[in-house]
């Protein structure tokens, strides 16, 4: 990955990222404008079949198709066909687009942003058939960068939430009665069953109640069933190890739980706070 992005900035810097003497050039600096080179070739996906094919636009006049969509992220008025289809194209690819992935990568966080410039370098290469990378292996590295981006993003977002989380598992882990196993995974067992210990391949009945560090609740069921092995990894490590018939206290760190992740009232890099009773395993 490190060699893709170092041929990359390479060659946008000797100018060759450009598909026509019009189109942005690419100017490729760190990882955020790469990926936008990146996601601009891995956007055309599908666009030329999708011109020729479903709007109708003969092969011949592509390259107007390819100016209406360059002028569209200009908004600038249409004058043709091509040139109109390309133009909406183009407006959405300029505007919409690249808010929607900036909302993805970087949540609300207003201080990074993709590279527009870049974006269309990216995109109007694939188009010309001059692109630096093919579309599948850009999608490859968008897929990969994109992540890692964005949990940077979210990681200095939620840098004070995080550390007081770690903070209350390392105050937990030495109070009375609570365990930790080696991944971390910390337990209190309030009643010891002395039924039968699930597999993670077993699917098993129980009662919970999870909340976050500060008390609030954001899950409670009872009677639930599913696999063991099909929950977080905080939940199969602890199942694999409760007889039927044991209530236990678990205090999974956000490693074993959703990380980076935000689902509902769990905020990225919460610790959960379960009680969870195994009521039985289900033959």
């Amino acid at each position: 990955m490190k060699k893709a992005t170092t041929i990359l900035m390479l060659a946008a810097s000797t100018g060759l990222a450009s598909c026509t003497a019009q189109s942005p050039k690419a100017n490729m600096k760190n990882d955020v404008d790469t990926l936008s080179y990146m996601m601009g070739i891995s956007n055309t996906q599908g666009l030329k079949e999708y011109a020729m094919n479903q709007l109708g636009i003969d092969s011949a006049h592509f390259a107007d198709f390819v100016k209406g969509i360059e002028q569209g992220t200009k908004s600038t008025d249409p004058k043709n066909v091509a040139y109109t289809a390309g133009m909406q194209i183009g407006q959405r690819v300029g505007g919409d687009m690249i808010k929607m992935i900036n909302r993805q990568l970087f949540g609300n966080d207003s201080t990074q942003s993709l590279s527009k410039e870049n974006f269309l370098a990216g995109f109007f290469a694939a188009l010309d058939d001059k692109a630096l990378a093919s579309v599948d292996s850009a999608s490859m590295y968008v897929n990969t960068k994109a992540e890692e981006i964005r949990t940077k993003a979210i990681e200095a977002q939620y840098a004070d939430y995080k550390k007081e989380n770690e903070a209350f598992l390392a105050e937990n882990k030495s109070k009375e009665g609570v365990k930790t196993t080696a991944s971390g995974l910390q337990y209190k067992v309030i009643t010891e069953g002395k039924g039968e210990v699930p597999t993670a391949e077993s699917r098993v009945k129980v009662n919970y109640k999870g909340t976050l560090i500060d008390g609030t609740e954001f899950d409670a069921r009872e009677g639930m069933t599913f696999s063991a092995g099909h929950v977080i990894k905080g939940w199969t490590e602890a199942l694999t190890m409760m007889p039927v018939g044991s209530k236990w206290e678990l205090y999974v760190p956000q490693e074993l739980a959703y990380g980076s992740s935000a689902t509902g009232k769990i905020k990225p890099f919460s610790t959960l706070i379960f009680e969870i009773e195994l009521l039985e395993i289900e033959k």
